[in-house]
């Protein structure tokens, strides 16, 4: 029942979508270059792409006037929308899912459309050597938790190696007066050691289930086994049915998860962070796995100290799928321009700098066929700047996912006054509502009677 209210939802979202012709723009696609032309969207999906194009009757004309348009950036890291990231308690917690505490309503889903983001991977938290479940949403403002979600996203879990699993100097934080006991892992020999047995258990879990299937098919009498909610999404990922995204920064825990990963068969989808991957990055693609990293963080702690603003660049250079992410509500509202310092640290090419804001993270969350270059058939996930996007000065202007609207700056510029005196009323509503102090300390309601 709730996927059939999602996929009303989602109709409902995309019959509201306007057919329309985007002209006179320059047109950044991120597959065949750019140029100066025209973008169609019918019925939430890119139609036709080209320096001239037919306009269908009755579509709604969009004048660019010689503004830039992009395809919806990507974050392929971040928190935003998430009433809580981690489950801090247990060094294993992937029986827990990001799914379950979206929040639609949260302000920086639309500071995030305000900078040209659409989609984004939203991940767990780092305080587990295997954290909790990921799901990919797009920033559909206005609508429930569940019609966020990118239908067709790819299930993914988060890793993180290093301080943050390791819970360095845990011993001394007090939760409520109450010393936390130690967790293990406190080493770093002992994350490895977590992900490896969980893996051990995780594939001695799978050959019970595949036994018991077996002899089931064979018209064996046989006892289900019992489920178990923390194993089934390793074996997902055994499977390669479920995408690893690991926090890291270091270049030997890298390796060490990259050696592990091949011991059982499967591979690492991003690592995220990587800030050594610079010292590794010919391993990183023997490997396959992409890195999703910051453009220019380094020395906020000791495991960053090795850092470099040529990290990206050279990962690039060396054949990784590189892509920058945000980590951050407020770094998510200027990717573009996170894009363009790796121009100046690395000299990457414009549109080698704007794919790891868009197609490169499409790709690595295995959503290209859908979004991350303007291509017919794509959603009409799209971003109008007025200036080069990778542009200190450049300034959204309108942004659509599946061909609707969901931010325009004119709009909201227009809208702001009207907000504040709204904001302003409610306020002094509340204000009038509240209790009256008595001098004896107690506070009977406004209006009631005296006791």
């Amino acid at each position: 029942m709730k996927r059939f209210l999602t996929a009303l939802a989602l109709s409902a979202a995309l019959a509201s979508a306007e057919t329309f012709v985007i002209q006179n723009a320059t047109v950044w696609t991120m597959a065949k270059g750019k140029f100066t032309g025209s973008v169609v969207v019918k019925d939430g999906k890119i139609e036709q792409v080209g320096e001239k194009v037919m306009v269908p009757q009755g579509a709604k004309i969009i004048d660019a006037g010689g503004q830039h348009l992009i395809p919806g950036i990507i974050d392929a890291h971040s928190h935003i929308a998430a009433e809580a990231i981690n489950e801090g308690s247990v060094s294993v917690s992937s029986m827990a899912s990001i799914d379950d505490v979206l929040n639609p309503e949260d302000i920086a889903i639309y500071r995030a459309l305000a900078g040209g983001v659409t989609t984004a991977n939203i991940l767990h938290g780092s305080a587990n050597s295997i954290g909790g479940q990921t799901v990919i949403t797009k920033m559909r403002w206005g609508t429930d938790a569940k019609t966020m979600l990118f239908e067709g996203g790819r299930p993914g879990i988060k890793f993180a190696l290093g301080e943050n699993p390791k819970r360095a100097g845990n011993a001394a934080v007090n939760v409520g007066g109450t010393p936390r006991p130690q967790r293990y892992p406190a080493t770093r020999m002992g994350v490895e050691d977590v992900i490896r047995q969980a893996f051990i258990d995780a594939r001695e879990y799978q050959r019970t289930w595949e036994e018991y299937k077996t002899k089931a098919a064979n018209g064996e009498r046989v006892v289900e086994p019992k489920r178990d909610l923390k194993l089934e999404p390793l074996v997902e990922i055994l499977e390669g049915r479920r995408d690893v995204h690991a926090h890291c920064y270091r270049a030997d825990e890298i390796l060490m998860l990259l050696r592990v990963a091949d011991e059982f068969g499967f591979k690492i989808r991003t690592l995220q962070h990587v800030l050594e991957g610079y010292k590794v990055a010919k391993e990183i693609a023997a490997h396959g796995a992409g890195a999703s990293t910051f453009s220019d963080w380094w020395s906020y702690k000791v495991e960053a100290f090795d850092a470099i603003p040529y990290n990206a660049a050279i990962m690039h250079k060396k054949g990784v799928l590189v892509s920058l992410n945000s980590d951050s509500a407020e770094l998510m509202r200027h990717l573009n321009t996170e894009a363009a310092k790796v121009m100046k640290y690395g000299g990457v090419s414009e549109e080698d700098a704007l794919a790891m804001v868009t197609i490169n993270p499409a790709k690595q969350l295995k959503i290209e066929n859908r979004v991350g270059s303007i291509e017919p058939g794509k959603d009409a996930d799209l971003v109008l700047y007025d200036k080069n996007p990778l542009s200190n000065y450049a300034k959204v202007q309108k942004v659509w996912i599946d061909g609707k609207m969901y931010f325009e700056r004119e709009k909201d510029l227009a809208d702001r006054a009207a907000r504040e005196a709204r904001k302003k009323g409610l306020l002094e509503k509340e204000k009038a509502a509240a209790p009256v102090q008595k001098k004896d300390g107690a506070a009977p309601r406004r209006g009631g009677p005296a006791e």
